[in-house]
């Protein structure tokens, strides 16, 4: 499955609506003012229709199954004026069966389209009907908008972002940290072949400045593409046809060999045509979901997964309770306060006793107050008699009851001169 991702569609026949003139205004019926509110009134003629079957039926031809049609709109997307015209084309076209088409809005950004373009949030139902949105950054300030703020998940995300390559020079940088932000919010980076032949490209790119034909389009392309390949390392880049003509359309595998003299290895090249034009369509229909959430998640429990699970569990319960024996049967004897692992008591009944935990084999009862550390009996359970050789804490004590300080051991003075030392 071969991905054309930019088939550029001419702008349609726009005729002028009648508006009603500034002496009759308010005396006209009410019908009469109704295609003003329009603005105009968009065809399409039968001569653009049928070039339009016929590119086409030659994409189809040479292998490719999703097209995606794309509408060029230069700086600002005024809701009052615009309208998709794609709608409508893609449903006069020709059925072909096995053949996908999608609807693609293109936007060109110049200085005039930092302060604002249309991409808010008041204007989502106007892009909700286009499968893909891409931009078109022509400055620094519009590059970076595109790169680090309308590639992350909301309604209204960029999955594309198109450089102008047949242009003499860059106005911008193409920065490491701007690229690999793209690339990990899941933005691609199209490479319209058309400019590497000097073919003629869209209408509206050629009469805005920002796209150019001929041979000189043809030496810019092939440096800026080796500089976006070069930046990108490869990755996240998709490669369209971007060509008005029949004459400048070349076959999947063909397009896979012009990118390999970029540097770009062939399994690379084979799916910047393939898998990743098909992720960039299947993550653009986040756009309507809740942030980028394609379905609700399920859990897929094997056959067969549920009987070891109960195994199991009833494993753990037996353990559990063996363990519970174990400690029931290690109680301390009564006359101890001790208390089971993890459980607080409140502060009211805390005492100044360390508990210690009993010997199993001896019947011991030690307590160790915060001011002495004193032994009480200890007592074998099968010996009547007192144990024997049991350590004791001893301490020197004076006589009135005061602890001795230990003693420091007194260095011992070198009585001979120094030249007798050194056998002077």
């Amino acid at each position: 499955m071969f991905f054309d991702l930019n088939v550029p569609v001419p702008s349609p026949h726009t005729t002028p609506a009648i508006q009603p003139s500034k002496k009759a205004k308010g005396k006209a019926p009410q019908q009469a003012a109704q295609p003003s509110q329009q603005g105009t009134s968009q065809l399409y003629t039968q001569a653009e229709l049928k070039a339009i079957e016929t590119r086409i039926d030659l994409l189809v031809h040479l292998g490719y199954t999703v097209l995606a049609l794309t509408q060029t709109v230069h700086k600002k997307v005024d809701p009052k004026t615009h309208t998709n015209t794609l709608d409508a084309l893609v449903s006069l076209l020709r059925p072909r069966p096995g053949i996908l088409y999608l609807k693609r809005l293109s936007i060109i950004l110049d200085d005039d389209s930092e302060k604002g373009f249309g991409l808010i949030n008041a204007h989502t139902s106007l892009f909700s009907s286009y499968d893909l949105l891409s931009l078109t950054p022509t400055t620094h300030g519009t590059f970076s908008l595109a790169c680090l703020t309308h590639t992350l998940p909301s309604p209204l995300t960029t999955h594309i972002i198109s450089l102008p390559l047949t242009l003499p020079r860059f106005n911008f940088y193409l920065k490491h940290t701007l690229i690999r932000t793209a690339l990990k919010n899941g933005a691609a980076f199209e490479l319209p072949y058309v400019g590497s032949l000097g073919g003629s490209q869209d209408d509206t790119l050629l009469n805005t400045g920002y796209a150019e034909s001929g041979p000189s389009a043809k030496r810019s392309w092939w440096a800026a593409a080796r500089e976006v390949v070069r930046v990108t390392k490869g990755k996240g880049i998709i490669v369209t046809s971007g060509s008005v003509g029949e004459a400048d359309l070349r076959a999947p595998r063909d397009v896979a060999n012009l990118l390999t003299l970029l540097g770009i290895p062939q399994d690379t090249a084979i799916h910047s045509l393939t898998s990743i034009p098909k992720s960039i369509t299947i993550r653009a229909q986040t756009r309507r979901t809740y942030r980028a959430v394609l379905s609700e998640p399920t859990a897929v429990i094997p056959e067969g997964s549920m009987e070891l699970l109960r195994g199991v569990m009833k494993e753990a319960e037996t353990v559990v309770q063996k363990s519970g024996d174990a400690s029931a049967s290690l109680s301390p004897p009564p006359g101890t306060h001790m208390t089971q692992a993890g459980v607080k008591r409140p502060r009211e009944e805390w005492s100044s006793d360390i508990l210690c935990v009993p010997d199993p084999g001896l019947n011991v009862h030690a307590t160790v107050t915060t001011a002495t550390a004193v032994t009480e009996e200890t007592t074998r359970s099968d010996a009547a008699g007192p144990v024997q050789n049991q350590p004791r804490i001893q301490s020197q004590m004076k006589d009135d009851g005061e602890v001795e300080p230990p003693k420091k051991k007194k260095r011992k003075k070198n009585s001979k001169p120094l030249e007798s030392s050194l056998g002077l």
